[in-house]
């Protein structure tokens, strides 16, 4: 029941990577470097496919960063040679703070947080001639777990469809140090904050689930072949089903011959 990675996935994410890099001209990537699995295993990749050269970390710390994740981002880049560079995001968080009172909700200074980092990460690209390379997976994707227009934004998503256990095996094989493999997920968004917790089950447990609706299978089929409760499948469930907007772009109104993002295919 469980999602297994292919065997070909690292040989086809570096050349998915180094083809769109070229096409976009070839100057590089810039990547939000959390010092967690997903940004760290597609700073790898980067690193491998293109050259650290061309590969630009930026780890942002707000109020809630942890010590460790700075020294977990300090030890990738120091094994992979790729520059890091560290730009606190406290200042304009702040400063949104000043004039958007309901940001007492730590769900609020979660989502300014997540898109102060998008800002920072598109500046340095527009500026260096890069592309902005996403750090999100598929069980993220699938159910709506990142900030619209924050850490959802980017360029090119090269983990997009590998669930978190999946980049779990594709981050061992390619020599992701292993203190940040075994580390317990977390946007790093508020205090204490981890995805499983906030999620209310496992990843293995949510991936089986995905796992099961992308193959078509209904819940109770899903329940018995992944061993997980009712509750969570349905759960999962509703999440998938509560994202569906995060997933599109902005929905047009139908006027023309062809409408940009229903029948315009480019």
């Amino acid at each position: 029941m469980r999602p297994q990675l292919r065997e070909h996935a690292r040989d086809a994410i570096e050349d998915f990577v180094r083809h769109h890099v070229e096409m976009c001209g070839g100057g590089g990537v810039v990547i939000g470097l959390s010092g967690g699995l997903d940004s760290a295993t597609v700073s790898k990749l980067c690193c491998d496919a293109i050259g650290p050269d061309r590969v630009l970390n930026i780890y942002m710390p707000s109020a809630t960063s942890s010590a460790q994740d700075l020294r977990d981002a300090e030890e990738l880049c120091r094994s992979t040679g790729a520059e890091l560079r560290i730009i606190d995001i406290c200042p304009a968080v702040e400063a949104f703070r000043s004039i958007l009172p309901e940001m007492e909700r730590k769900d609020m200074a979660g989502n300014v947080m997540a898109r102060c980092r998008m800002v920072v990460l598109f500046h340095h690209a527009r500026l260096m001639g890069r592309v902005v390379m996403g750090t999100s997976n598929k069980s993220e994707i699938l159910t709506g777990y990142f900030t619209k227009f924050g850490d959802g934004a980017s360029d090119f998503c090269p983990l997009g469809d590998l669930y978190k256990t999946e980049v779990r095996q594709l981050a061992s094989q390619i020599g992701v140090p292993r203190t940040i493999i075994d580390k317990a997920p977390s946007a790093g968004l508020w205090g204490g904050q981890t995805d499983e917790i906030e999620m209310g089950m496992t990843y293995d447990e949510l991936d089986q689930a995905l796992y099961g609706i992308e193959r078509g299978l209904d819940d109770e089929a899903i329940a018995a072949e992944a061993s997980i409760s009712m509750e969570k499948v349905l759960r999962a469930r509703a999440m998938h089903s509560c994202s569906v907007h995060k997933r599109k772009m902005p929905l047009i109104p139908k006027m023309g011959l062809r409408t940009v993002g229903l029948d315009w295919r480019e």
